[in-house]
């Protein structure tokens, strides 16, 4: 099985089964991270293709040291934030809770079974992402829902390891005031003071097995921090789980003729 360096070479060299192998690897990913980032199919389908067309253009600047998932994702990101910048002329950009839930959140009840259920839940944990500023929403969809390492989460937001990990707590934190909001239901009970200064430390280091240890016996004895993070992980469980992953086919056959095109015009071919 060819490796993706191959694919992208033999794609930029006119190969269609290969760019549409590419597509088969990475499409999933860098839609849904734009779907997630920007919160519309349109700008999702434009970030999909200027970041793969970006791709092939810039093929040299790809040195093989890292994964091509997370170059691919920094130059998505990077799509990103143009397209906020251009739509609302700030370099961040964050819709109200209430504009967001309007946005996202269907105003019509759903059919009550598992996939309507579920579509639903999606709408409002996407409608709480959308809440969240730039820079807290693309650290929850790179470690939640892409489920990248924080050395590779860090590399493509271009932080380090600590910064990164601090950041993704406070973002956890934020969602999961917004879902309650959302779902108006109690804000959970204010968290143990003893154990958010254990956490803040942890958060800008690795947490070794006695740190884990001293954790667990806290969470054990106190009931309080106990219900607060069962809260936490569920939060975050569902939003690795958010519906509406998979490209629609319009907008891959869009895209692929797009990319076909551009390829054909790329210098040298």
């Amino acid at each position: 099985m060819a490796d993706d360096l191959e694919l992208l070479q033999a794609a930029k060299a006119g190969d269609r089964a290969a760019l549409d192998e590419l597509l088969a690897r990475h499409e999933q990913q860098i839609y849904r991270f734009g779907l997630r980032m920007c919160g519309n199919e349109s700008d999702a389908r434009d970030i999909l293709q200027e970041t793969l067309t970006a791709a092939f253009r810039n093929l040299g600047d790809y040195r093989g040291e890292g994964a091509l998932s997370t170059w691919l994702y920094q130059i998505a990101r990077s799509f990103c934030i143009k397209s906020h910048r251009r739509r609302v002329g700030e370099p961040s950009h964050t819709l109200s809770l209430e504009g967001a839930a309007a946005q996202a959140v269907p105003t019509e009840a759903s059919a009550p079974d598992e996939r309507a259920q579920a579509h639903e839940m999606g709408q409002i944990i996407q409608a709480a992402m959308l809440a969240l500023p730039d820079s807290a929403r693309e650290v929850i969809i790179l470690r939640d829902v892409e489920g990248l390492s924080a050395s590779e989460a860090a590399s493509v937001i271009g932080i380090d390891v600590p910064a990164l990990k601090s950041r993704l707590h406070r973002a956890r934190m934020e969602l999961r005031s917004h879902l309650s909001a959302l779902l108006d239901a109690p804000a959970s009970a204010p968290a143990c003071a003893a154990l958010a200064t254990e956490l803040a430390d942890y958060a800008a280091s690795d947490i070794d097995q006695a740190a884990c240890e001293r954790i667990e016996a806290h969470l054990e004895r106190c009931e309080q921090c106990r219900r607060s993070c069962d809260v936490l992980k569920r939060t975050v469980s569902l939003c690795r789980h958010i519906p509406a992953g998979e490209v629609p086919r319009p907008v891959r056959d869009a895209v692929v003729n797009a990319l076909r095109d551009t390829i054909a015009k790329l210098p040298g071919l």
